[in-house]
C-alpha cells in the first residue's frame, strides 16, 4: 500500500539501512547538504541519532527497509519521539538499484543511497509500530502459535515417516491428527510389538484398556491391538534399547507441543473475549479464534485503511497485470503483502466451503461448475475466494455489523417461492 507522502514540504529525509549490528544512515536536507554516517544499534547510539535529527529542518520523514525485526526498536523510538516514519518496499529499493546503479553490486552507503532516492519520491508504506498501536500482544501470541503448529506437524511427519515404519508400522492405521491423545499413551507404553506380545492377551487387555480410554466396543479393539502386534513386521529391538528410549523422547515431546498449543488456544479464547472486532470476524463463516487473532495481529485496526483495495493490497491479494503491445499475460495476484494474513484467511476460506450454505461457497460453487475436479481451479477459486472474504472482513470491521448470511430457502416439491427467492438470516 503505497503513501505518497512526499505532497508535505520536507525539510529533511532521512534514510537508514538496517542491519544486525550496525546501520547506515544517510540525511539530506532541502538545501541538497547530505550527511553520511554509521551508528551501532546500542541505546547510546539510537540517543545520538535522536539528538542529531533534532537539529535538522522540520518536519522531517524517516524511511527503512525492513531486516527482520532488527528495526522494530529503531523504529518504535523514532515513533515514540513523534517523527514521522515509513516503510520502502525491499522489491522496490532492489529494483531502483539496478535502474540507478546498473549494477547488483550493493554495499550499506549504496543501499542508504536507494532508500533516500524512494523516501524523496514519496514510493514509501505507511509504518504501524504494533507496541504503539496496542496489538502487540496479539502478534507475539500470533506467531508463537504458528512456530509451535510448525513444531508439531514437523515432529508428527517425523514420528509417522521414520519412528513407526521402524518399530511398529501397523499402528498407522490408528492415527487420526484429532484425536492422537490414546494413540500417543498407548505407544508410549507399548512402543514395540515385544511390549505387547510380552504380557497373554488377558493380560494385555487389562493393562492397555485405561490407556486407550473410551471405546465403542474397546473388549474387540484390545483384541485387535494384540492380534495386529503378534503379526507386526517392525524391528527386533529390545524395550530397553537406546533406540527405543529416543522413540519415547520424541513421543513425549509431541505430547508436550500438544499441551502448549491448547494452552495457547485457551489464552487466545480469553484474550478476544472482550474484544469486539474478534466477534465480528468469528461470525463469518470459517473464521475461528486463531485465525481472528492472526487477521487481528497482522492487519492491526482494519479502519486505518481507506479503502478495501488498500487492505486487499495489504494482504497480496491485489492482481497483477502483465500487458504489452497485443500481448496480454494472465492475471494473478500479486502476493506482495503479508503472507501470514493471506494465509490466515486462506485457512478459513477451507472452512467456510465446507460448512452449510453461505455466500462464499456459493462462489466457490459457481467457480468450478465447468471442471469441478480441476486442481488447479480449485485452487484458483479458493484465492478469488480469500480475496472476497478479505473484502467481507474489512466491510464488517469498518462499519461494525456482524456477518448476515444469505441463503436460499426451496420448497419440498424443490422449486422456490418468489417471496422467498433469497432471505437473510443470521448464521452467529
Amino acid at each position: 500500500m503505497a503513501d505518497h507522502l512526499n505532497n508535505k514540504p520536507y525539510g529533511a529525509w532521512i534514510a537508514i539501512d538496517i542491519a544486525k549490528d550496525f546501520n547506515a544512515v544517510l540525511s539530506e536536507t532541502k538545501e541538497g547538504k547530505r550527511q553520511h554516517f554509521r551508528m551501532a544499534n546500542s541505546a547510546s547510539d539510537h540517543d545520538r541519532l535522536l539528538s542529531y535529527l533534532r537539529t535538522l529542518p522540520s518536519p522531517c520523514i524517516i524511511g527503512f527497509e525492513a531486516t527482520g525485526n532488527y528495526h522494530r526498536a529503531l523504529g518504535h523510538r523514532l515513533v515514540a519521539a513523534g517523527f514521522e516514519v515509513c516503510f520502502i518496499s525491499s522489491v522496490a529499493s532492489a529494483r531502483y538499484r539496478e535502474v540507478m546503479f546498473n549494477s547488483w553490486d550493493k554495499n550499506d552507503p549504496k543501499d542508504a543511497a536507494v532508500l533516500l532516492e524512494l523516501l524523496k519520491q514519496g514510493i514509501t508504506q505507511r509504518y504501524v509500530d504494533p507496541l504503539i498501536a496496542g496489538h502487540h500482544d496479539l502478534q507475539e501470541l500470533s506467531k508463537t502459535y504458528y512456530q509451535v503448529t510448525l513444531s508439531r506437524t514437523r515432529l508428527q511427519h517425523s514420528l509417522l515417516t521414520h519412528y513407526l515404519p521402524l518399530y511398529f508400522p501397523e499402528m498407522g492405521k490408528w492415527w487420526n491428527s484429532t484425536r492422537t491423545d490414546w494413540w500417543i499413551n498407548y505407544l508410549l507404553r507399548f512402543p514395540i510389538p515385544s511390549a505387547v506380545t510380552k504380557h497373554s492377551q488377558e493380560e494385555f487387555c487389562e493393562i492397555a484398556s485405561p490407556v486407550v480410554g473410551r471405546k465403542v466396543n474397546k473388549a474387540a479393539k484390545l483384541i485387535e491391538l494384540y492380534k495386529t502386534a503378534q503379526h507386526s513386521i517392525g524391528l527386533p529391538v529390545e524395550a530397553e534399547s537406546l533406540a527405543c528410549k529416543t522413540f519415547q523422547i520424541q513421543l513425549r515431546r509431541y505430547q508436550e507441543i500438544n499441551a502448549c498449543r491448547k494452552q495457547l488456544e485457551e489464552t487466545a479464547q480469553m484474550v478476544l473475549a472482550d474484544n469486539p472486532d474478534s466477534a465480528i470476524l468469528q461470525s463469518v463463516p470459517g473464521i475461528g479464534p486463531i485465525n481472528a487473532l492472526t487477521i487481528l495481529a497482522e492487519g492491526g485496526d482494519l479502519r486505518r485503511f481507506d479503502h478495501h483495495r488498500q487492505f486487499l493490497k495489504y494482504c497480496g491479494f491485489d492482481l497483477a497485470k502483465n500487458q504489452s503491445g497485443n500481448y496480454r499475460g494472465q492475471e494473478q495476484i500479486s502476493k506482495r503483502g503479508n503472507a501470514r494474513l493471506r494465509l490466515a484467511l486462506w485457512m478459513s476460506v477451507n472452512r467456510a466451503i465446507q460448512q452449510p450454505e453461505n455466500s462464499f461457497q456459493q462462489k466457490y460453487l459457481r467457480y468450478i461448475k465447468s471442471a469441478p475436479q480441476d486442481k488447479d481451479l480449485q485452487r484458483k477459486a479458493r484465492t478469488a475466494v480469500a480475496a472476497k472474504m478479505a473484502r467481507v472482513v474489512y466491510g464488517l470491521v469498518k462499519s461494525k455489523q456482524m456477518y448476515q448470511g444469505y441463503y436460499e430457502k426451496a420448497l419440498p416439491s424443490g422449486s422456490i417461492p418468489l417471496c422467498r427467492a433469497v432471505e437473510a438470516a443470521r448464521t452467529s
